[in-house]
């Protein structure tokens, strides 16, 4: 590919307020309030999207009932834009950091069994030798997570790249960790605390607190009773939010599942209690994830290698 033909966005002099009106449009479905956002007229903003289609040489938005809605390719200009958008964004807040004596922000984002041990250990030593750098902290599931990295919206993830995440795969670079072994439990004193005879059919009955159907983490509970030719648990409340989960178990008599990191830290502090029954379920392999295509900033440098290491010191892995 030719020079000059890979920079066309020189040629056509494509503006910044092109990509911050793409991304207006998707948010907007509406020129007039697209335009509005950005505090410019419709037609201006008509004829900006129209300069941008004669260049491209295809249409970016369909006319629609319910307004205007991106097609194939304007969805793969509004992706673009928007990390575009994120890049300048970083560009600006690491050149105020330095102007300022920081040394920068990195946002990261967790999944539970992460953010039970190895991450807050990575965080402490940063921070004990950068107590300037900002961290963000966003504790999620891996679907909710992993565009957020590709868009550039999060620097940094610890989870899974999932089935239905094929299509994002070739953007990110993943480095597996460990897996992640699940464990049953309930709050302390609770009837069954020192049960030692458990089986999954004599608690099927119980009060449930899980992981709403279509989870990952819930399809494989499902599928463990039914490989023993059980139902799944039926007096089931559904949440995947921890906090909600321990308030639940310590007011009821309600059982868990969580990963079993996450257990460790709860009984640890005495506020939840493992059962004795080993679940004949695991979740899949978890890692660090970036952007592929992602030249990182000096902070999120030092952010990755502290947790590398505490990956190391928690999971005995080698990174």
């Amino acid at each position: 590919m030719g020079q000059g033909h890979s920079n066309w966005f020189v040629r056509a002099r494509l503006k910044t307020r092109q990509l911050l009106l793409l991304a207006a449009m998707e948010e907007e479905g509406n020129v007039r309030r697209a335009a509005d956002v950005l505090g410019m007229t419709q037609p201006a903003a008509s004829r900006m999207l129209k300069e941008l289609e004669d260049v491209l040489e295809v249409r970016l938005f369909d006319r629609t009932p319910h307004g205007m809605q991106a097609t194939l390719y304007g969805e793969v200009m509004i992706r673009h834009a928007r990390m575009v958008l994120s890049n300048l964004n970083k560009a600006q807040e690491e050149i105020a950091a330095l102007r300022a004596g920081l040394t920068g922000q990195v946002r990261i984002g967790v999944i539970a069994t992460a953010a039970a041990r190895m991450v807050p250990l990575a965080i402490g030593r940063v921070k004990e030798a950068y107590p300037q750098l900002q961290i963000w902290l966003q504790v999620e599931t891996s679907d909710v997570m992993l565009p957020l990295v590709t868009q550039g919206q999060l620097d940094i993830m610890i989870g899974r790249v999932l089935e239905q995440h094929v299509q994002l795969q070739h953007a990110v670079q993943y480095t597996p960790i460990a897996d992640e072994p699940l464990c049953v439990v309930v709050r302390p004193g609770h009837p069954l605390e020192d049960a030692s005879d458990l089986t999954l059919s004599g608690i099927v009955g119980a009060e449930w607190v899980l992981h709403p159907p279509g989870s990952v983490l819930r399809h494989r509970i499902d599928m463990a009773f039914a490989e023993l030719g059980l139902n799944a648990p039926q007096n089931v409340v559904n949440t995947n939010n921890f906090l909600a989960i321990s308030s639940l178990l310590l007011q009821s008599d309600m059982l868990a599942v969580v990963p079993d990191e996450v257990a460790r830290q709860y009984e640890r502090s005495g506020t939840l209690k493992r059962l004795a029954i080993d679940l004949p379920c695991r979740m899949d392999a978890f890692g660090i994830i970036t952007r592929q295509d992602h030249a990182g900033s000096p902070a999120e440098a030092v952010v990755l290698k502290a947790l590398r290491d505490a990956a190391a010191e928690v999971y005995g892995v080698s990174m």
